[in-house]
């Protein structure tokens, strides 16, 4: 009686399906959708709103197929029958899958596939099925977009399974993959643990014969990590986030890591002492991957067709082997390097590999059930086996090669210490004929001229010293002029496109006796602060007259010819004016934005710069891209001015705060003699 049932409900099933109704509830394991459900061919940029207004829907055979300029859409109703909700799975192996549910009215879109990237796909952990749930007594109007981002042969047939047979098939799918996957891990760890090494040897030799290794190993890291692109690796899988760039740099990574090596090769054994001529063709062959790896990888950002892919791939293995075979061979006739064995078991391991994965990529050997090589890409991870065992032979050469550096060095330092004891001897009875004779004359000689050369050097020091303190002086001083004629025409701009014209003109006007005065002071190491004060107080008017009625500063100095006796550098203080005015009041919310400049000489010279903005903690977080250089440069300044002059400047800021609010800033600057 329950083998009837089956029998009936299978037979219903079929039944809706033919009609473009599936019902979900009744899908046992899987269900192929060819012949079960409607199909559209279209352009490939068609709206979802256009397909909705489609009437020309066939029933879905395999002549239906996805390309890059093409789309296939599929049409069909999954009905729950049963009491419960039922989640089920549509599989397709089309690298961009796009799903349209129509739940109470609406259409949820659901996108996955191989070329878009994790954060975008529906489901995370596999990019070939879409999660689809249906309610309970609930029918669901499917529609589902098939598209190819890269043309190849897929051979796909968009199938229904049920929860069950997703997991079945998920771990069947990485079952399968656990040795690729544990193999790739292993390469990737290895390749990144000899590259930390290959680091430390840069570091302590800075030879360019490291600098290659370096890159043959981070391009190989890289290669690595487009291979685990294609597999179910929960962890390190960092191309699933750009999908179409592993595609892109597949292949111009292979022969970046191959110019590398090739550079490698020629300072490892050292081909230049031994042929000229070869080493000059290895170069040029190591800048033609190079080249080949750019020219390819901007190819492959503007065409990605599978067939053109392969004949190119094939092309320039049939050029760049043969040419390999010849200059492999004139190596090992050529050169006697003592590291040219661990040359020879490393390229025979990179040759197997190679042909052995063209070999098996080429004949389809790993889709061979049963077979050998019948495992997730047989081909890449056969290549990197023979990479690997490469790399461990180069690994060995290095450190055979730091052993034969110790060597030589060890053997040349005998012979300098050889020859120096020799020099000693003779320079032992060359002191002695002569020390009785000269000994008196020759101590006070050296004595003297010692004594003049220290005065003479002292003396070229200190020039030199003042002379670049100058120089660093008026670089700074230069500095500072155009920051601030920058700020200022900003200003102007800032006036004339609110159309505030007149206040434009004015500004114009003032700022060009500012500029006058600027100028005429460029020249001078020193100006009195009297003079500093003017052209402080020139500005200040020049930024009211900007900022309008709620700027308002103050100005004390109970003795302006006192001033007049304390010389500063020029234009010292307006920058730290300005400072606080771009960068604490203006942008406040105060009604008033206020400005105090005392100068205080009751006994020396202070001079506070006070204002009420917004403080220099909140200042900094609005400048993050476009920090003021003002206070730095000021800073540098005074350091210069305190090392050029007996009188310093000494310099100070204080963050004014209440409760951690801030209440604004106050700079100090006191001069002392």
């Amino acid at each position: 009686m329950k083998t009837y049932l089956i029998i009936v409900v299978c037979f219903l099933a079929n039944a809706w399906a033919m009609h473009g109704q599936i019902a979900v509830d009744s899908i046992t394991d899987k269900l192929p959708l060819t012949n079960k459900v409607e199909a559209l061919k279209t352009d490939k940029n068609a709206s979802f709103q256009s397909i909705l207004q489609q009437d020309n829907w066939q029933k879905f055979t395999p002549k239906f197929e996805a390309s890059r300029d093409s789309a296939i859409w599929l049409k069909f109703k999954l009905k729950n029958n049963s009491q419960e909700s039922v989640l089920c799975y549509l599989y397709s192996i089309d690298q961009h899958t796009t799903v349209y549910q129509n739940i109470n009215g609406n259409f949820k879109k659901m996108d996955n596939g191989y070329f878009l990237p994790m954060p975008q796909r529906v489901n995370k952990t596999v990019d070939y099925f879409i999660p689809i749930s249906v309610a309970a007594q609930e029918n669901s109007l499917v529609y589902v977009r098939l598209l190819r981002v890269y043309n190849t042969n897929l051979d796909n047939t968009p199938t229904l399974y049920s929860e069950e047979g997703y997991l079945k098939h998920y771990l069947i799918d990485f079952n399968e993959q656990t040795k690729s996957i544990g193999f790739l891990y292993f390469y990737i760890i290895s390749i990144f643990t000899i590259i930390i090494f290959a680091i430390v040897f840069w570091f302590r030799l800075r030879e360019k014969l490291y600098t290659y290794y370096l890159g043959y190993l981070f391009f190989q890291l890289i290669y690595g990590f487009t291979v685990l692109r294609s597999t179910l690796a929960p962890v390190g899988n960092i191309f699933q986030y750009q999908p179409s760039l592993s595609i892109q740099l597949f292949e111009p990574v292979q022969f970046t890591f191959i110019g590398f090596y090739i550079f490698f090769i020629i300072k490892l054994l050292k081909v230049e002492d031994y042929d000229k001529l070869l080493a000059k063709i290895l170069t040029y062959l190591g800048w033609a991957c190079f080249i080949y790896a750019v020219l390819r990888f901007g190819v492959n950002l503007f065409t990605q067709d599978h067939k053109i892919a392969s004949i190119v791939f094939l092309i320039v293995r049939i050029i760049i082997l043969p040419i390999n075979f010849v200059l492999i061979f004139w190596i090992i006739y050529k050169v006697k390097h003592p590291l040219l064995i661990y040359f020879i078991f490393g390229q025979s391991f990179f040759f197997i590999g190679a042909l052995l994965g063209s070999y098996i990529g080429a004949g389809d050997k790993s889709l061979l059930l049963g077979g050998i090589f019948n495992f997730k890409e047989a081909p890449n991870i056969i290549f990197q086996i023979g990479l690997l065992a490469e790399v461990y032979c180069f690994s060995l050469a290095l450190g055979q090669n730091v052993f034969l550096l110790q060597k030589e060095k060890a053997k040349a330092n005998k012979k300098l210490i050889a020859q120096l004891q020799e020099n000693k001897l003779l320079q032992e009875n060359m002191n002695r004929r002569l020390d009785n004779k000269i000994h008196d004359k020759t101590a006070e000689l050296i004595e003297l001229y010692s004594e003049i050369e220290r005065e003479k050097e002292e003396k070229i020091k200190r020039e030199f010293t003042q002379r670049i303190k100058e120089t660093e002086m008026i670089a700074l001083r230069s500095q500072m002029n155009p920051h601030f004629i920058f700020n200022s025409l900003n200003a102007i701009k800032h006036l004339i496109m609110t159309s505030r014209n007149d206040d434009a003109s004015i500004y114009l006007d003032d700022f060009s006796s500012l500029l006058r005065g600027i100028l005429q002071n460029s020249d001078r190491k020193k100006i009195s602060v009297e003079e500093e004060l003017e052209i402080l107080e020139l500005y200040l008017s020049l930024e009211q007259n900007r900022m309008g009625s709620q700027f308002i500063y103050n100005i004390e100095a109970n003795d302006r010819d006192t001033l007049s006796q304390y010389q500063i550098p020029p234009l010292l203080l307006q920058p730290l004016v300005e400072n606080a005015i771009w960068h604490g009041l203006q942008p406040s919310l105060k009604t008033e934005k206020r400005l105090d400049i005392i100068f205080d000489t009751a006994e020396n010279l202070k001079i506070i710069i006070e204002d009420n903005g917004i403080g220099r903690k909140e200042s900094a977080k609005r400048r993050k891209l476009h920090a003021s250089v003002g206070t730095q440069i000021v800073e540098e300044r005074l350091t210069l001015h305190n090392h050029l002059n007996e009188n310093t400047i000494r310099y100070k800021i204080i963050d004014l705060e209440e409760d951690g609010r801030a209440l604004g800033t106050r700079i100090i600057l006191t001069y002392q003699y």
